[in-house]
């Protein structure tokens, strides 16, 4: 009688929580630890040798039913010719060392888009994040990041930091979408939003960063002649980004250079402005 297989239901593997291996037939397992994790084991004998091969995370996020019968299939096939599953995949691995690792392609595509970019400090915060928070799956071959490696990553910070969070995402499916388009990769990219995390991750909290609070334009007079009378710094930079109307970091990091005081005009160049376009501020009163 031939092995009985497909034992398994997709939502006995969902519900399942007793610790131990569950058999779907054809040496493929369900192995839930005593912690409650899942995994997908195929088990075979060679040589005289019991093996065991890991074929993915059966949780929520990770391999379906269906893709580990499919990765079972083919362990079974290369079994079935004499050779040893996980020795193929070892040396599956070693081809792959010309493939770069996350971090090197990360790092190589903020390189190659830092010319482009508004400012320094936009180019940092790439490289920080994709650094920083991207250190459990730097050293995997960017080829080999799936569903579960970028999970591993946004989910300790997905609550806690939602706006780095979501710009983390968003920079580690273009790092990916880069890769795929030099033939690093194959298939949909993991780190999509729609249709895939979306369904994984909870909805992201709207940003609300508030305001300062506002003075009155009525009191606005008094306020002005009470900053008149201060001597500080401080207070003659308030008093000039009230009257030119403009961003305290363009009054903050302005230099003599961009007054020309003949013309009583003060131009702020284009790589400190937001618009990215160079602004002329009238000085006369």
């Amino acid at each position: 009688m031939a092995r009985e297989i497909n034992k398994l239901t997709a939502r006995f593997v969902d519900a399942a929580n007793k610790p131990g291996r569950h058999s779907d037939g054809g040496n493929l397992y369900l192995s839930i630890s005593p912690k409650g994790s899942k995994r997908w084991v195929f088990f075979y004998r060679i040589a005289g040798r019991q093996r065991e091969m890991g074929l993915g995370s059966a949780s929520r996020a990770g391999v379906s039913l269906a893709t580990a019968r499919e990765r079972a299939a083919d362990a079974r096939a290369i079994l079935a010719s004499g050779r040893d599953p996980l020795e193929v995949k070892k040396t599956e691995r070693r081809k792959n060392q010309d493939v770069p690792s996350f971090g090197e392609w990360a790092d190589a595509y903020v390189e190659t888009h830092r010319a482009g970019w508004r400012n320094k400090k936009h180019a940092d915060q790439w490289a920080m994040t994709l650094t920083r928070y991207c250190a459990s799956i730097r050293d995997l071959p960017v080829s080999e990041v799936d569903t579960d490696a970028v999970l591993e990553v946004l989910q300790p910070i997905w609550e806690r930091l939602p706006e780095t969070a979501q710009r983390l995402r968003g920079r580690i499916e273009n790092v990916l979408d880069a890769a795929k388009s030099r033939g690093l990769r194959t298939g949909e990219n993991p780190a999509r939003w729609r249709g895939h995390l979306s369904n994984l991750l909870s909805k992201p909290k709207k940003l609300s960063r508030g305001h300062h609070a506002a003075l009155a334009y009525a009191e606005l007079p008094a306020f002005m002649a009470e900053l008149k009378l201060r001597k500080s710094n401080a207070a003659r930079a308030l008093e000039f980004t009230i009257l030119t109307a403009s961003r305290t970091s363009e009054v903050l990091n302005a230099s003599w250079c961009e007054f020309d005081f003949d013309k009583a005009v003060w131009t702020i160049p284009e790589a400190r402005m937001k618009a990215g376009r160079e602004h002329r501020v009238p000085l006369l009163t």
